[in-house]
């Protein structure tokens, strides 16, 4: 069991504005009804969802001007133990809107604002003198302008110096620099996947030995390949299992990620096997789909779908 803290690191968060309207019609005056506020960022997703779990995790992110004020106290009213570092600049704001009429969700997302080199350097300075030492650091998201495209690659190595097993959640150019320094985890889709192995597409016969590939060139331990309604594959070394999805109404799929991530970590932390942590990252991932549009999973869900893939699992799980 893992005695260090679980920190999780969101350097480009978000403070995420939603409401709901009849019909979206182009030139008209829309009347939306009150706007509900919420902390987004990947990071800071996973830490709520590791708390819902029953974990104490230290979420760290940046915060600035009043945006990033209100953020931190939604972030603190869940209970979720916090390190921030302010940024000169203010914390975007994205906007949600579902409407009620198609119960068609609209998700309008701005750009990161950019972050000084001297807030860089203290969001790796914090990641560095974190006593005592994290188990487990989780980035997850992307990263804003300002800061280096090697930025996850950086963290990769603190995290080696601090014996901590550091996941990487990103795409892209910031994925490519975590695997490069190497990471414990990573759980790409099977597009993220194929651009880490530098392919144009991956047929489902090849995800196996594209993961490997992965952990042969000692990019990283763990490759949990996320699959959307087909469930995950887990790929380590010397194994290789299908974890189905439990079948569910889905009603978005704001968050399942991160809450496969945090559901993965927290069994992880508990001692347990990562077929186990993986059953219950999916089992938290399809949970997140049940909940209406950026809430996160509810425990009786989990729960649910847990006891579903401990009774039928294994019948689907094509395991090799």
């Amino acid at each position: 069991m893992a005695t260090g803290p679980i920190v999780t690191l969101t350097i480009n968060p978000a403070l995420d504005k939603s409401a709901n309207v009849d019909r979206i019609v182009p030139e008209n005056k829309l009347r939306c009804d009150t706007p509900n506020f919420e902390a987004g960022g990947g990071g800071i997703n996973v830490a709520k969802a590791i708390h819902r779990l029953g974990g104490n995790p230290i979420a760290v992110f940046t915060i600035g001007g009043p945006t990033g004020q209100r953020l931190h106290k939604l972030v603190k009213s869940e209970g979720v133990e916090t390190m921030v570092i302010e940024t000169k600049q203010w914390t975007r704001e994205n906007f949600h809107v579902l409407e009620t009429s198609t119960g068609f969700q609209y998700r309008f997302g701005v750009p990161g604002t950019e972050l000084m080199p001297t807030e860089v350097r203290s969001i790796l300075e914090t990641i560095e003198e974190f006593d005592p030492k994290p188990s487990y650091i989780i980035a997850s998201g992307s990263l804003p302008p300002g800061a280096p495209a090697d930025f996850y690659g950086q963290i990769a190595k603190i995290a080696h110096k601090q014996g901590a097993r550091f996941i990487a959640d990103a795409s892209g150019d910031a994925l490519k620099s975590a695997t490069e320094a190497g990471v414990y985890l990573l759980k790409p889709n099977i597009t993220e996947l194929s651009q880490l192995v530098g392919v144009d597409k991956l047929e489902m016969d090849d995800v196996d030995d594209a993961a490997r590939a992965l952990i042969i060139r000692n990019q990283c331990e763990v490759v949990v390949v996320s699959m959307g309604a087909m469930g995950a594959m887990l790929v380590t070394e010397d194994q290789v299992e299908h974890i189905p999805a439990p079948p569910v109404k889905k009603k978005s799929a704001v968050g399942a990620g991160d809450s496969m991530v945090a559901g993965i970590v927290w069994t992880l932390s508990q001692g347990k096997s990562l077929r186990e942590a993986v059953r219950m990252g999916v089992a938290c991932g399809s949970a997140a789909t049940m909940s209406a549009g950026s809430e996160l999973f509810k425990m009786q869900d989990v729960n649910k779908l847990m006891d579903w893939l401990n009774r039928y699992g294994q019948r689907y799980s094509g395991n090799s």
